[in-house]
């Protein structure tokens, strides 16, 4: 049984799609054991409650500066010995002693097909207003697992959505959350829950 967390910042519809997915048999022989946001008034804990999932806010401000902030989120995630961290949605950036710890434990979702419109400063909305600024025909979406840099992980899977004229950032974030990201995730989850992908370093090396 693969012991899942999921970490989310805002109204938490990826984890929305992971628990319909687990209702729906598409994600089998795995427990969503914990959600964890950042945010006191992210919905996604309230999803998180109504599907008897444990949910926690671990919030910045009270603590007194950021490394205090990441020890103890990194001591809380070691207290329920999880097999995966799931990122969706979530704006923190992720501590360097947990990415060590959790080496190819740790997926992200991101609205665009890496490398295109990711990195630093490229997050939410942002990247589909970059998108349409830039003129692209095809959009979509990427699970990669989560390490040092900021979107540079090994590619887990990717789906192409397209831009339709007289797109706002806000219709095509809705085009890509509903025709990728919501399908994506479940199937990285349900592949690494029965050993379908490996985690591999960048230059090669397996993990």
């Amino acid at each position: 049984m693969l012991r899942v967390g999921v970490m989310v910042s805002g109204g938490g519809t990826n984890l929305q799609a992971i628990l319909d997915a687990v209702d729906a048999g598409k994600i089998t022989d795995t427990e969503i054991t914990v959600v964890i946001s950042n945010n006191p008034g992210a919905y996604a804990l309230e999803r998180a409650k109504k599907h008897g999932i444990e949910a926690l806010c671990i919030f910045p401000k009270d603590y007194e500066n950021r490394d205090a902030f990441n020890e103890a989120f990194l001591n809380k995630i070691d207290e329920y010995h999880l097999d995966l961290i799931v990122l969706a949605g979530f704006l923190v950036k992720i501590p360097a002693a947990m990415i060590e710890k959790y080496e190819g434990k740790i997926i992200n979702i991101h609205p665009s097909l890496i490398p295109s419109f990711c990195g630093v400063g490229f997050y939410g909305l942002k990247v589909h207003e970059a998108a349409l600024e830039r003129g692209v025909k095809v959009t979509g979406a990427t699970v990669h697992f989560v390490d040092s840099g900021m979107d540079t992980g090994p590619i887990i899977l990717q789906k192409a959505v397209k831009v339709q004229d007289g797109d706002t950032p806000e219709v095509l974030q809705r085009r890509v959350m509903e025709q990728a990201e919501w399908i994506l995730l479940p199937q990285a989850i349900q592949m690494i829950a029965h050993n379908q992908i490996a985690y591999h370093r960048r230059g090669g090396e397996k993990a």
